[in-house]
């Protein structure tokens, strides 16, 4: 009996080396039954328990062995493969699609344009818009532009008219009317200076409508009871003060106004922009 055990002993010594933890755990019990082996007579018949136990548990225990083996080849589910080359230089090579901000104005800037005196009191509409147009590098007449503004000996109606005939020449129809119903307020003396500031930087001229008087910088005074039309040509300190094409008097043919004088002589009045 006792050589028998041995024998199981070295067998299961020399198993697979991934069921070395079957047979380590085959050992404890085989022990086991060999001191009940040696315990017992010859004559005693030994029992199958334990052996049957050794026999069942050594191949249970290598399959665990086995399984954790597969456990310990088999990738980590939270170690992802890097991204792919073609994806790392696709992200390198897409055009940059982010929106890029408009540039800032130029604090100062005054167009190039010529000038034409009016050549009688009452077409000082055309003559502005004529002056205006210049500086978009558009050549026209004063007596080409009556007909456009729909301008009268009585003069011409309102700003809507001097909007239209600007679009006429200008491709694109960019100008835009702006009226002053009554006092200049903050708001629209701001949104004055944006216009200016905006028409400017595109290449145009503003054209405005004004009654009354209005002083320039200088001190000069300019007043016209019945209304009077000027082209704005160019800005300084970011649109504060504003550079004046005036067609009444070839004496006084520029001058600088402020953006909030230019707004009070136009009260009731209006602009194309």
């Amino acid at each position: 009996m006792k050589h028998r055990m041995k024998r199981q002993l070295r067998r299961v010594a020399t198993e697979r080396p991934y069921q070395i933890i079957a047979g380590t755990a085959a050992a404890l019990v085989l022990a086991g039954g060999v001191g009940t082996a040696l315990a017992a007579t010859d004559n005693t018949p030994v029992r199958q328990e334990n052996t049957a136990a050794v026999g069942e548990l050594a191949p249970r225990l290598g399959d665990v062995a086995t399984r954790g083996e597969a456990r310990l080849a088999a990738p980590s589910p939270s170690s992802s493969p890097s991204a792919s080359p073609s994806a790392a230089a696709k992200a390198t090579t897409d055009p940059d699609v982010t929106k890029k901000a408009k540039p800032k104005p130029p604090s100062t800037k005054v167009l190039d344009y010529t000038y034409e005196a009016q050549y009688a009191y009452w077409n000082c509409g055309p003559a502005a818009v004529r002056n205006a147009l210049s500086a978009s590098g558009v050549e026209t007449t004063q007596d080409a532009m009556v007909a456009p503004l729909g301008a009268t000996e009585n003069g011409t109606n309102s700003a809507e008219d001097t909007t239209r005939g600007l679009n006429q020449m200008i491709k694109g129809s960019p100008y835009r009317t702006h009226m002053m119903p009554g006092a200049a307020t903050p708001a629209q003396m701001d949104q004055l200076q944006a216009d200016v500031v905006s028409a400017i930087t595109d290449g145009r001229a503003v054209v405005a409508n004004t009654v009354g008087s209005g002083t320039d910088t200088d001190g000069g005074w300019h007043s016209f009871p019945g209304g009077h039309y000027i082209a704005v040509v160019g800005y300084k300190d970011d649109g504060r003060t504003l550079r004046i094409a005036d067609s009444a008097n070839p004496a006084t043919a520029s001058y600088w106004m402020t953006t909030i004088e230019l707004a009070n002589w136009m009260s009731t009045r209006g602009y194309s922009a």
